[in-house]
């Protein structure tokens, strides 16, 4: 007589743990989103004494972050377990910010963001080359149509001219991503907070080198304070988190929400109407992004519903 199903406790904690992953990783695109917004408060020549900025801010919030959760006891033992997967989320990190300024100098924003725009793609790929994960057919469908949105939406400013330094800087920003995602995910027993901090240091110490000065007024340091501590800072902590606690698809998947949010705000901030492009596309990856957590709820809920037998 075969044994009765008995529902297992770690069915629902996993799936509980998905959608609260869900939630981070898509809390974390939100914050990044406001970049622009605060971006457009600064006023500016040197986008390398921005980053320097940013940067430190971000070091000093995760740091104060991890003092205030964990402790300086607590803190250090952060830092000594996170290992050479902790250093390779973080340089990925210093890597991807420092080339997004490198390859703004040789292409246009609208072409890094298209190629940016293929990181849930090639984390997908990533995955079932390097760890054989079957990835569902919804998440492709769902990656295919973020790069047709996001195409889209910067159809309009897209040049004809090609740039291989740039377009293999934004290439280097798009796999640095996916694999700090990669990471992430399969190295989920280890926090990566400390990963992030390393990341911003790095990137920090590279821009105090090519910056052209670090004078700015009371008003604007106020301003880099908020855009690096809650926008870039905050942003890194909740995405690492979440990370951790769903596929590294998914994950770079819902990060993309930035780019649907991000001229939204500036319209509503700063009455930057957004092109008809920008519109159309956007819809379409919001429209893709709902779609797929709306069907990931309803498959956990009815996976929930069969394990408890009801």
């Amino acid at each position: 007589m075969p044994a009765p199903v008995v529902s297992t406790p770690s069915a629902s904690v996993d799936a509980h743990g998905q959608g609260y992953g869900a939630v981070l990783v898509l809390a974390a695109a939100i914050a990044w989103s406001f970049g622009g917004v605060l971006a457009r408060l600064l006023d500016m020549d040197d986008g390398w004494t921005l980053i320097f900025w940013r940067s430190l801010f971000a070091s000093l919030f995760l740091l104060t972050f991890m003092l205030w959760r964990d402790g300086p006891r607590g803190t250090r033992m952060l830092f000594s377990r996170m290992g050479l997967p902790g250093l390779a989320v973080g340089v990925c990190f210093a890597t991807a910010s420092t080339s997004f300024i490198l390859a703004l100098a040789h292409t246009t924003v609208a072409n890094v963001v298209l190629i940016q725009a293929s990181v849930p793609l090639i984390a997908a790929l990533m995955c079932r080359v390097l760890y054989g994960e079957r990835i569902a057919s919804a998440t492709w469908v769902a990656i295919a149509a973020v790069i047709v949105g996001v195409g889209i939406m910067m159809s309009g400013s897209l040049t004809g001219r090609v740039s291989p330094i740039g377009d293999a800087l934004a290439l280097l920003i798009a796999f640095s991503f996916s694999t700090a995602t990669i990471i992430t995910r399969r190295y989920a027993h280890v926090a990566m907070t400390p990963a992030v901090f390393t990341g911003t240091v790095i990137a920090g110490t590279v821009a105090a080198t090519q910056a052209a000065g670090f004078a700015v007024s009371a008003p604007q340091l106020g301003i880099l304070a908020v855009f690096g501590a809650m926008s870039f800072g905050l942003g890194l902590a909740l995405f690492v988190t979440g990370a951790r606690l769903i596929p590294a698809a998914l994950a770079a998947l819902l990060s993309t929400a930035e780019t649907v949010l991000a001229p939204l705000w500036v319209a509503l901030f700063h009455g930057e109407v957004p092109s008809e492009h920008t519109v159309v596309g956007g819809a379409i990856v919001l429209a893709a992004l709902l779609c797929y957590l709306g069907r990931e709820a309803w498959r956990q809920r009815r996976a929930g519903l069969t394990g408890s037998g009801a």
